[in-house]
C-alpha cells in the first residue's frame, strides 16, 4: 500500500521505498487531488490551480498527460478503467481514491479529533499523548516543495493553521496536567512566532499565572493588546479581556484542577468578519451578519476602510455609534487602508473568521473579469468569502434562493443559505434546470434531491426545488420572488469573471445577490469536532 505524505515536501512510499514523482507540475496535480482526495476535482479546477490567469491553450492535454504518468507511476497493475484503480476519470475530472491510512494528512485529522474528544471526556494524559502523536506526523512545512505553486499558499496556509490548532489543544491539556513550569518557554517562543494567536497568548498568561507570576502575566496581556491594536486597530477578543479580569482578582477557577476530570479544552470563538467600503452595501452587510451571528454563537467583527485620513474621525465615530445596536461583543474598527484586499486577508486569519462578507457594485461585476482586489481576496482568503451585491433586503416570506449546479461553489453558497433560512425561519428554495424531452436534457431534480438530503442529514433545514428553462431570462425570473439570492462563483471565475448568468443576476436590484466562493477553513454549518479538518463540506 502506498503513503502519501503531504505534512513536509510532497512524498510517497512504496514498498520498496520513495517514488520519483517528476517535475513540479506533476507533483502539484497530484497535490490537489490529494487535497480533495475520494472527491471529482473538476479538470477546470486543476487547470486554474496549475496556472492560474495564465493557462495556456494546451493546459488540458498537459493535465491529461500528468494523470497518466502519475497512472504508470503509482498504479500501474491496472488500467484506467479497471475496479480499484487509484485515478478515476469521472466527470468532470478526475478523483484518486485512498483509504484514510494511506494519507499522512487523514491521520493527523482522525488522530486529533480522538485527542479532543477524549480531553472533553476528562483524560487530559491521553489526549496529551494524542495530540503529540499527531503532530509527530509533520516533516517540515506541509508542501514546502511545492511554495511557489499558485494553488499552494492558501492549501499550506490552512495546513499550518491545523498544526498550530493541535499544538495550542496539546498545551492546554499539558496545562490540565499542572505542566505550567515547563511550558512558560516554549509558550513564550510560540508568542513571539505567532504574535496575532490570541489562543499563545492566552495560554502563556495562564502558565505564567499558575507559576505565582502574576505580574508577568498580566505584562503578557499588555503586549498581546499593543500587537493586536497597532496591527489592526481591534481590541483583544472578550475571552481574553475576561480572563486578564480573572488574574486581576485571583480567580479560584485559574488555578489547577485537582485531577483532569471534568476539565474540557477552550474553543476558539468563531468570526464573521464584515467589510465595509464607503460606497456602497453596509446596511445589508449588517443585516446579514447579524442574522447569521444570532443563529449560533458567532463573534461578529465589523472593519470600514476609509480611503483618507480626514475621513476616520467620522468613520469610527460612526461605527462607534452603530456598535451598540450590533450583538453584544461585536467589535469594530475603521483605518486607512492602501491594500484593501491584503488587509482583509490578515484580518480573517488573525481571527477565526469563517466567513467574509464585503461588498460590491454591480457596474464593477458587469465584465468579463473581477476587480483585481477581488481576485486577491478569493485566491488568498481561508474562510468562505461572501460578495453582496444589492443594498437592502427584507428577510422575510419571499425565502433565499440558490441558483445550484453541484460545483465546489455552488456548495459553500448553498451552506451559507442554509445558515441563512435557519437563521430568520424562511424557505429555502434551491433553483435547477428543467428537462427537454425533444433534446434529450435530463432535469435536475436529482441533484437537487442530493444537495436536500445533505442539508437535512447535516442541519435538519428543509428546502424546495424549482426547477426553470436554462436561459438567462427564465432564471432572472425565476428569482423575483426571492429575498436574497445566493449563489456560487463560477468555476473558471479567474478568466470568465463571475460568468453571463451570474452577471444577469446581478445587473437588477432586486432582490440583492451574495455571490460565495469557497474557502478552506469549515463553514458556518460545520461541526465544532471540524476545526482539525483540512476542509469541510455538506457534500460529504
Amino acid at each position: 500500500m502506498l503513503d502519501f505524505r503531504i505534512l513536509g515536501p510532497l512524498e510517497v512510499v512504496g514498498e520498496s521505498g520513495a517514488v520519483h514523482l517528476g517535475g513540479p507540475k506533476r507533483r502539484a496535480v497530484l497535490a490537489i487531488l490529494l487535497l480533495d482526495a475520494n472527491r471529482v476535482v473538476p479538470i477546470e479546477r486543476l487547470a486554474d490551480d496549475l496556472y492560474g490567469d495564465a493557462a495556456p491553450a494546451s493546459a488540458v492535454t498537459q493535465l491529461q498527460g500528468h494523470i497518466s504518468q502519475l497512472r504508470k507511476l503509482l498504479d500501474p497493475d491496472r488500467t484506467a478503467a479497471a475496479p480499484g484503480s487509484l485515478f478515476e476519470t469521472r466527470e468532470p475530472g478526475y478523483v484518486i481514491r485512498v483509504a484514510p491510512e494511506q494519507v499522512d494528512l487523514h491521520r493527523f485529522e482522525r488522530w486529533s479529533e480522538e485527542a479532543l474528544r477524549t480531553f472533553a471526556a476528562g483524560d487530559a494524559q491521553s489526549a496529551a499523548f494524542g495530540f503529540r502523536r499527531a503532530l509527530e506526523l509533520w516533516r517540515g512545512p506541509a508542501l514546502a516543495d511545492l511554495a511557489d505553486e499558485p494553488f499552494a499558499q492558501p492549501a499550506v496556509a490552512r495546513l499550518e493553521e491545523l498544526r498550530l490548532a493541535a499544538l495550542e489543544h496539546r498545551i492546554e491539556a499539558e496545562l490540565a496536567l499542572g505542566r505550567h513550569l515547563e511550558l512558560v518557554g516554549e509558550l513564550e517562543m510560540l508568542v513571539r512566532e505567532h504574535p496575532f494567536r490570541e489562543r499563545f497568548h492566552g495560554l502563556l498568561m495562564l502558565a505564567l499565572y499558575r507559576s505565582e507570576r502574576q505580574t508577568d502575566a498580566l505584562a503578557a496581556y499588555r503586549d498581546a493588546r499593543r500587537v493586536l491594536v497597532e496591527s489592526f486597530g481591534v481590541e483583544p477578543t472578550p475571552t481574553m479581556q475576561e480572563l486578564e479580569r480573572a488574574i486581576l482578582r485571583q480567580d479560584p477557577e485559574l488555578d489547577p484542577a485537582p485531577t483532569a476530570a471534568g476539565l474540557v479544552p477552550a474553543q476558539e470563538r468563531r468570526a464573521v468578519l464584515v467589510v465595509e467600503r464607503e460606497e456602497v452595501g453596509a446596511n445589508l452587510l449588517l443585516r446579514l451578519a447579524t442574522a447569521l451571528v444570532a443563529q449560533a454563537e458567532r463573534e461578529l467583527i465589523v472593519v470600514r476602510f476609509v480611503e483618507a485620513e480626514e475621513h476616520l474621525a467620522a468613520a469610527s465615530g460612526e461605527l462607534n455609534s452603530r456598535r451598540r445596536a450590533l450583538p453584544i461583543g461585536t467589535r469594530s474598527v475603521a483605518f486607512v487602508s492602501q491594500e484593501p484586499a491584503e488587509d482583509v486577508v490578515r484580518l480573517a486569519r488573525a481571527n477565526a473568521v469563517e466567513l467574509v462578507l464585503l461588498s460590491v457594485m454591480a457596474s464593477k461585476l458587469d465584465r468579463g473579469s473581477l476587480p483585481r482586489e477581488l481576485v486577491a481576496v478569493f485566491e488568498r482568503s481561508l474562510a468562505d468569502v461572501g460578495v453582496v451585491v444589492g443594498d437592502t433586503v427584507e428577510l422575510g416570506s419571499g425565502g433565499v434562493y440558490v441558483p445550484f449546479g453541484g460545483g465546489e461553489h455552488d456548495w459553500a453558497a448553498l451552506e451559507l443559505a442554509a445558515w441563512l433560512a435557519a437563521a430568520r425561519g424562511i424557505p429555502l428554495r434551491l433553483v435547477g434546470t428543467a428537462g427537454d424531452a425533444v433534446g434529450g436534457r435530463r432535469d435536475a431534480s436529482r441533484l437537487l434531491a442530493n444537495a436536500s438530503l445533505a442539508l437535512q442529514r447535516v442541519v435538519g433545514v428543509d428546502s424546495e426545488p424549482v426547477l426553470v428553462d436554462p436561459a438567462e431570462a427564465a432564471l432572472v425570473a425565476a428569482v423575483q420572488r426571492a429575498s436574497i439570492v445566493v449563489v456560487g462563483v463560477a468555476p473558471r471565475w479567474r478568466s470568465e469573471g463571475i460568468g453571463k448568468v451570474r452577471r444577469a443576476l446581478v445587473r437588477g436590484k432586486d432582490p440583492p445577490v451574495v455571490l460565495v466562493h469557497r474557502g478552506l477553513r469549515p463553514g458556518g454549518l460545520a461541526p465544532r469536532e471540524t476545526s482539525t479538518r483540512f476542509t469541510w463540506s455538506i457534500e460529504r
